[in-house]
């Protein structure tokens, strides 16, 4: 069976009162949409085809920069009207399955099951039973359970919208039928448009088979028509990843609490703690523990690592057995081995951090190459950029450097050096030695403090 998936995208997205077009809203992290194409591709459709309106400008590039074709929709006439507009695109497939931007949590085993229902030649309905169906469009059937029609609220009278049962806007169309029928549309409604819904009247009319598969979870057909909804379906989405999170052996202190904006592959035995951020692609090992308010970025941490409280890492690799923070950072390129450590109010950009070197206060590690064994005091900042160019700093194994040292890149601090407090090093420190930079101390005998005027 071949199949195309269009999926709608045309929309202004007026109540959402903003000039972002509604379908590039974020939810977990990435676009509404992104959402809906993630899903649509898993069925392998042939074509994927995103309709395209209000806002084409930003999501035209963003569709076509994934390889998926778009058509537009110049006139906002309706979903019949917009799904026309990818006739020749799909007409030669034996079914369509037409997807929304907007409604972004709709899961590949509701779709499979719809697209299998009934043959080749039968028209699929995607329903739910609501408790208020305000705003949607009910299903009606005949005597027989016939689905027969589907009328929109604006058009129903008062006993079709004491029907409880829902159209979800997906439908499942054999192709060519589809294609023929969408020209026999008219707008003769409230709404002045052409309803993809009106379909179903014209198939039940010619006879054809309608089969309808009821969604069991309403949240996966919700759409997004503005912010209150689209928090609603945050808090769904987020409260759906820690659950499968905790399956599978992470401990979250409080699981509503915690952002997952991105994908995690996650060992076991891993404490995540509150007001906790996940951001992009991240792979956290066993017994990780990962304090309050931090915030991983595309990071690997590796087994037995403790990310204390307030860290940032960011496309970082953090090594077994590391300790990071409390208020540390770790930048891009930041690579930990394992048993290091970084302490509070450290930073960390584009460095190799050795196998248990510590870095504990106050310091800035920038565009270096560390050693194992190091032990970096307090107040250190490898000074790295001259103004026009960023220079590494390489430094060897078991190297001590006393507090409040500047390292002027490029240099070099051999194995075994020694470098005393309050130092500025520009060349190379050598291996075993004491290195250090020495500034008179006097005294000014008879100085006195200056006093505040009146």
């Amino acid at each position: 069976m071949s199949l195309s998936i269009v999926i709608l995208a045309a929309g202004k997205g007026t109540r959402m009162k903003s000039s972002q077009p509604k379908v590039m809203h974020q939810l977990g992290g990435k676009a509404l949409l992104q959402h809906v194409i993630d899903t649509a591709k898993q069925l392998n459709p042939q074509p994927l085809v995103v309709v395209c309106g209000n806002g084409a400008e930003t999501v035209v590039p963003y569709v076509e920069a994934q390889g998926i074709t778009t058509v537009m929709q110049q006139e906002q006439k309706g979903t019949g009207h917009a799904v026309d507009q990818a006739k020749a695109l799909f007409a030669e497939s034996q079914q369509t399955l037409v997807l929304y931007g907007d409604v972004p949590l709709i899961e590949l085993n509701t779709l499979d099951e719809l697209i299998n229902t009934g043959g080749d030649n039968t028209l699929k309905i995607l329903t739910a039973l609501l408790e208020n169906p305000t705003g949607y469009g009910r299903i009606v059937r005949d005597d027989a359970d016939n689905i027969v029609q589907i009328v929109e609220e604006k058009d129903a009278d008062e006993a079709t919208r004491q029907i409880n049962e829902v159209n979800t806007g997906i439908l499942c169309i054999p192709s060519a039928w589809l294609a023929e029928a969408l020209s026999q549309l008219d707008n003769n409604n409230a709404q002045g448009e052409y309803y993809l819904t009106d379909l179903i009247a014209k198939a039940a009319a010619q006879g054809m088979h309608i089969e309808s598969v009821i969604c069991e979870d309403e949240m996966e057909v919700a759409g997004v028509n503005n912010r209150v909804q689209l928090a609603e379906l945050e808090s769904y989405y987020q409260q759906n990843r820690a659950t499968d999170l905790m399956m599978a052996g992470v401990t979250f202190r409080d699981p509503a609490r915690v952002d997952i904006r991105g994908e995690i592959t996650a060992g076991q035995d891993i404490t995540v703690d509150i007001n906790v951020i996940f951001e992009g692609t991240n792979t956290i090992a066993d017994n990780v523990s990962i304090g309050a308010n931090s915030i991983i970025i595309n990071s690997i941490i590796h087994e037995g690592a403790e990310i204390l409280p307030n860290s940032i890492i960011e496309n970082a690799e953090v090594g077994a057995n590391c300790s990071v923070g409390p208020y540390a950072r770790l930048r891009p390129g930041s690579v930990l081995a394992a048993k290091a450590k970084i302490g509070n109010f450290v930073e960390v950009k584009n460095a190799n951090i050795g196998l248990g070197s510590k870095v504990n206060h106050l310091s800035y590690i920038g565009d270096t190459d560390m050693g194992a064994d190091v032990n970096i005091g307090a107040g250190t900042i490898t000074c790295n950029y001259d103004g026009a160019n960023k220079h590494r700093t390489v430094i060897g194994d078991r190297v001590f450097v006393g507090s409040d040292t500047q390292l002027v890149a490029p240099v070099t601090v051999e194995d075994g050096a020694t470098i005393g407090a309050g130092s500025t090093i520009r060349k190379t420190a050598p291996s075993d030695a004491l290195t250090l930079t020495v500034s008179k101390q006097k005294t000014v005998e008879g100085w006195k403090r200056p006093v505040k005027k009146k």
